[in-house]
């Protein structure tokens, strides 16, 4: 059963958690600062336990796990036998129990692939969404609750095994701190009964959401479809080890990698606001009257404005401004390449300066 909210002056929630507070640009600044805490209702925990956990997980995902540090926190994916993304979850363990977020609309079909995936291995795999919650924020802010484990996000250091493609210095996600911290669902109710006293401040979805697409950060609820690999996420960076031993699709992300170049590329927008209207997740991306692709995410960031996360053509060219499509009509985009087209081993793209912050919006 979901958190209540009902009693916090302005929320505004749904079936997958709150979204906001009545002012989303607002509790994006004071989730970046560190002052106000995000429930995550659209995250699961699922927990693995038993001698073998990590050595399992470790050959049925993309990640090295054998050896994970009590405390490191990663993250893995589940492909398929072509390299697609299936699967996707944060890592973190503490010695004995090893921690999987996961989105909940993920969550029931890893939990389902995982039991089937046991044998006679010693590990046990719960769901534990009756007993824990997530909730995420700067470092600091989330240090103080008590929690069973906190998930740093690796995002966007390229991790041991890794390889990043975005070329673009300083890259957007340095400026983001993010943990997720799994506790109790009696520590959530504190925190919300905190809030209704107005002596914590909370931060709704739509926030989280603004900060993520803003940093670049892939998400497998929003920005993987039914043929994405994790190469045109620029996912190989935190979720990919290159020199484990074998798992389901590795032979493709070595290939795409070593040998070729991955089909689509993830791009950032910068759209056009002057017509107050943003596109839906799905919209079309053009070039002319050429369809390039689609946007994944959309958000109003408090810094950049209108901000969108976009799957793309790999030949779609690197210098062309795009339209977006949205029930308003079309409105102008301007792209930073993030995945560049000859993204692999073998890339020598020339490494690209930011462009330049739009005036916060008011």
């Amino acid at each position: 059963m979901g958190a209540d909210y009902s009693r916090v002056a302005g929320a505004v929630a749904d079936e997958r958690g709150l979204r906001h507070l009545g002012s989303p640009l607002a509790e994006q600044r004071t989730l970046a600062e560190g002052r106000a805490l995000a429930p995550l209702g659209d995250r699961r925990v699922i927990s693995v336990s038993g001698e073998d956990r990590l050595t399992w997980l470790d050959s049925l995902s993309s990640q090295a796990l054998s050896h994970l540090g009590s405390g490191v926190s990663t993250e893995l994916l589940i492909l398929d036998p072509q390299g697609r993304i299936e699967h996707a979850a944060a890592v973190v363990d503490d010695g004995a129990t090893t921690w999987l977020i996961v989105d909940d609309t993920d969550a029931a079909g890893l939990l389902a692939w995982l039991l089937k995936m046991r044998f006679r291995l010693r590990v046990e795999v719960r769901d534990r969404a009756d007993e824990l919650a997530v909730v995420g924020g700067t470092a600091a802010a989330v240090g103080a609750l008590r929690a069973e484990a906190f998930w740093h996000d690796p995002w966007p250091d390229v991790a041991p095994g890794g390889h990043g493609y975005a070329l673009v210095e300083p890259h957007p996600g340095r400026e983001r701190d993010w943990t997720e911290a799994i506790i109790p669902l009696a520590e959530l109710d504190a925190i919300i009964a905190a809030a209704e006293r107005g002596e914590a401040a909370l931060a709704g979805l739509s926030a989280v959401d603004a900060l993520r697409i803003a940093a670049w950060r892939p998400r497998a609820s929003a920005d993987v479809d039914e043929r994405t690999l994790p190469h045109e996420l620029d996912w190989m960076r935190t979720a990919v080890h290159l020199a484990k031993g074998c798992y389901r699709g590795q032979e493709t992300v070595a290939k795409v990698h070593n040998l070729g170049h991955p089909p689509r590329r993830v791009v950032a927008l910068h759209l056009d606001g002057s017509e107050s209207v943003l596109p839906e997740p799905g919209a079309a991306v053009r070039d002319g009257d050429s369809v390039l692709g689609v946007v994944t995410s959309v958000a109003l960031h408090y810094e950049e404005g209108p901000i969108a996360l976009a799957l793309i053509k790999r030949s779609a060219p690197v210098d062309a401004d795009f339209v977006v499509d949205t029930a308003d009509g079309p409105i102008a985009a301007a792209q930073e390449v993030v995945v560049p087209p000859d993204a692999g081993a073998t890339a020598s793209v020339p490494r690209l300066p930011r462009l330049g912050r739009r005036a916060p919006a008011s």
